[in-house]
């Protein structure tokens, strides 16, 4: 598996794995009609448009095998206003349902990490539903702990509670 930055060409690619992975990971915790609708044509403008518009050590990664997409991530500073300094995020990591257990979300997320503790990042964190036991065994399986911190995300027209893993990334000292 070849992991790299990725461009606005690989915008589509990214695109379908999320709309897919939602699709699959959120079935039961988002409404169906919500999940249903999601378009790949709308999410690729938006990765199209963050991509290119990428600062401030905002960065997409893409996992490829044989010239395709199995998986994307994004990473950057942390977004919480009250977030202490030194914290980065991961905003996003998504595999193709298809080949979810297969390792290879494993290999993309320790590469992630690692590249945030390359910029200098003492700790990280990332939001996860907490209905996502899936993503949630995922995480703690890398080391990561919900910390009790929870936040109302907007989706659309709905909205749902999200919980807060973090992970240290430089010993402290």
């Amino acid at each position: 598996m070849e992991i790299r930055r990725a461009t606005g060409v690989d915008a589509e690619a990214i695109a379908g794995i999320q709309v897919r992975g939602w699709q699959a990971a959120y079935a039961g915790l988002m409404p169906q009609q919500y999940l249903d609708s999601l378009s790949v044509a709308d999410r690729t403008k938006q990765w199209r448009a963050w991509i290119d518009e990428a600062a401030g050590g905002v960065r997409v990664w893409l996992a490829e095998e044989t010239g395709s997409a199995v998986a994307f991530a994004s990473t950057g500073p942390s977004r919480d206003p009250e977030g202490e300094p030194g914290t980065g995020e991961v905003y996003a990591i998504y595999v193709e349902p298809s080949m979810i257990g297969t390792g290879r979300g494993s290999e993309l997320f320790a590469h992630v990490v690692a590249d945030l503790r390359a910029q200098g990042y003492r700790r990280a964190e990332l939001w996860v539903l907490p209905g996502n036991s899936h993503a949630r065994q995922f995480y703690e399986r890398a080391g990561w702990r919900a910390d009790g911190a929870e936040k109302v995300q907007p989706f659309g027209d709905i909205e749902v509670i999200e919980i807060r893993y973090r992970a240290e990334l430089r010993s402290p000292g």
